[in-house]
């Protein structure tokens, strides 16, 4: 199948049951334990929706997710958005006293947390006062009730009408000062910013698989990994930890065609016993992101795999991919490549001029993938906005050809 030249549809609910039509029998993610096709992921994820609004979860109501990288975490993604509610995914690297704070500020309704995670929701959820909690199980499947709730009567009610512009998600950026932001990102956000990302990696339905190693309560694995991939039919494979021997066996057992990951991810790979060359010499591709990959490190890894590493950028505020380096095409090393289909980039001064090609200032950013704004905070949404223009806080430049560093 060929990947898509247009978007149909900007809600996720219909996104996703367009790509369960399209893609039903292909794998959409691989575990070492089972593997769940897309109609299997539509079923579980659907199943998990009707519970929710059981439970009175529903439209304009958050949810919080807080779930190592697994199956679980991908179909209760689903299952919250589905349900009409907007998903709080959260790194479970915070302390209970961070993940209640988000609870609070985010006016949580539930939490759905993985088995590893259950003391630190439970403590976090208890200081909030959180009654609606629900664990996931290590295996999703069908034939078991797989979201623990109390016995009782589930009526069944229909999915509240999506409108493109509602709040699907909202990720809590880390600020270096003060409390963190909640960057709203609605359906037409999620679904544009997942388009842009398979317009520009062009893999192949059916045949490509993503390694998915990053944490998938980041913006970049949830939308470039995850909703990618369950949209425009490639399959991932989630791991909860990176661990360099468990990456490389993982490329080999399940036939990966792309690693996502950070540049420290590149170098710790770079250690491997020598018996992995090979092994990670199957990947198609490499996608770095999250800050500047050394020249050194990108050499010494191309050098010794064979496999090109694309160099991309963007903030949580705008889905989060806005550039990379154009897959096949010219890669200029140091350079996050250029804009992504669907999205604009400028460079521009302090009062919202832009600059020419060459001059320094800040990286804006102008698309359907920019943030509704930040939640409960319009003054520090004002302020991060020229007009229709996201302020990303970077200071770069741009070159005669487009491209940014």
């Amino acid at each position: 199948m060929e990947v898509p030249t247009s978007i149909d549809v900007c809600c996720l609910d219909e996104a996703l049951a367009s790509a369960a039509r399209r893609f039903a029998e292909y794998p959409a993610i691989i575990t070492p334990q089972r593997s769940w096709t897309f109609s299997e992921v539509e079923t579980l994820s659907r199943r998990l929706a009707t519970r929710l609004r059981s439970r009175g979860i529903g439209h304009g109501d958050r949810v919080a997710l807080l779930s190592l990288n697994s199956a679980g975490f991908a179909i209760a993604y689903c299952g919250i958005v589905r349900s009409g509610a907007t998903v709080l995914p959260l790194n479970f690297l915070y302390h209970e006293k961070e993940i209640a704070w988000m609870l609070k500020d985010a006016e949580a309704s539930g939490m759905i947390f993985s088995p590893e995670l259950r003391q630190k929701a439970f403590t976090a959820a208890q200081s909030t006062g959180m009654q609606l909690l629900w664990e996931l199980p290590s295996i999703p499947d069908q034939n078991t009730d797989w979201i623990q709730t109390p016995a009782e009567h589930l009526e069944r009610s229909r999915a509240a009408a999506c409108d493109a512009d509602d709040i699907a998600a909202i990720l809590y950026t880390s600020g270096t000062t003060g409390r963190p932001k909640g960057a709203m990102l609605t359906h037409r956000n999620l679904v544009s910013n997942a388009w842009s990302v398979s317009r520009a990696l062009r893999l192949q339905p059916g045949a490509d698989r993503i390694l998915l190693v990053l944490p998938m309560f980041h913006a970049f694995a949830a939308t470039a990994g995850m909703l990618h991939s369950l949209l425009h039919g490639i399959a991932f494979i989630p791991l909860p930890r990176f661990d360099p021997v468990e990456v490389a066996e993982s490329v080999a057992d399940h036939d990966a065609t792309v690693f996502m990951g950070v540049p420290a991810m590149f170098a710790a790979l770079l250690r491997l016993p020598e018996r992995f060359t090979e092994t990670l010499s199957q990947l198609k591709f490499c996608i770095s992101g999250g800050a500047p990959l050394p020249v050194e490190t990108l050499e010494q890894f191309e050098k010794r795999f064979g496999v090109l590493i694309y160099e991309g950028d963007g903030p949580t505020e705008c889905s989060p991919v806005t550039c990379v380096n154009p897959i096949g095409g010219l890669r200029k090393i140091g350079s996050v490549g250029r804009p992504v289909e669907l999205v604009e980039m400028a460079i521009m001064d302090d009062s919202g001029r832009r600059l020419p090609p060459g001059e320094i200032g800040e990286i804006c950013v102008r698309g359907p993938n920019v943030m509704k704004g930040y939640w409960k905070r319009p003054e520090e949404t004002r302020a991060v906005f020229f007009g229709e223009w996201f302020r990303t806080g970077d200071i770069g430049r741009q070159d005669e050809d487009g491209y940014f560093y």
